[in-house]
């Protein structure tokens, strides 16, 4: 047995739904014996035509971030899928992604009887951070790739390359972090888009990152 052997399998939830429901989400996956988690302010991204002819076409959207072990991660999806419905069209979206390591928290017990099967790997999560500003281009790229719009969130950045002089002081530049759930067969399409017309390989212009996405809820073609 290697070392490998006693990973523990923890999984990041991540859940996408409309402003004010973040609290009841994290309400109701206490229940299933997750701990807490992580609330963020987003906009949704859409490309309905209709919406757009009557100039809807941003949405406020409440990201619920948590961790928890496989086990755990399994009952609590299915238990708010039970409650909040994300099987019918528009009432959000859920997935999560595999974290390898885990550090900073006791409150996620490991079940160490909770292996991981061979589970088909269908959608990736792409994660673009960019300067305040370029997210839209991110979304726009993207969609002329195949994808199907994403959500905004905002956050800061203290890179090497991402602080800049003002009156001798640092200053940290807003940052957009653009999240695109993602069929696995047009991600590797999508990443490129991005990376040619924002020139992520160019320093300080951004970074992107891809997990394979293990369960899901709420996506439809």
């Amino acid at each position: 047995m290697t070392s490998k052997d006693h990973i523990p399998h923890f999984e990041l939830i991540h859940v996408i739904v409309k402003f004010g429901m973040g609290s009841k989400i994290l309400k109701e996956a206490k229940k299933c014996g997750v701990s807490g988690g992580t609330l963020c302010i987003g906009k949704g991204t859409i490309s309905n035509k209709i919406l757009k002819l009557l100039s809807i076409t941003d949405m406020r959207k409440e990201v619920v971030m948590m961790i928890s072990n496989r086990k755990t991660t399994k009952k609590t999806l299915e238990h708010l899928n039970k409650v909040f419905r994300f099987d019918k069209p528009n009432h959000g979206i859920v997935y999560t992604t595999s974290l390898s390591s885990l550090m900073g928290t006791r409150s996620c017990q490991i079940d160490d009887g909770d292996e991981r099967g061979d589970e088909e790997i269908m959608y990736q999560n792409i994660m673009v951070v960019v300067d305040k500003g370029k997210a839209e281009e991110v979304v726009e790229s993207a969609q002329k790739a195949g994808s199907k719009g994403g959500t905004i969130l905002n956050a800061r950045g203290s890179g090497v390359h991402e602080t800049s002089k003002l009156f001798s002081m640092d200053i940290e530049p807003e940052k957009e972090i653009v999240m695109i759930l993602s069929d696995e067969n047009v991600t590797d399409a999508i990443v490129t888009k991005i990376s040619d017309d924002l020139k992520i390989n160019e320093p300080g212009n951004g970074i992107i990152f891809v997990q394979d996405v293990n369960r899901t809820y709420g996506i439809y073609e």
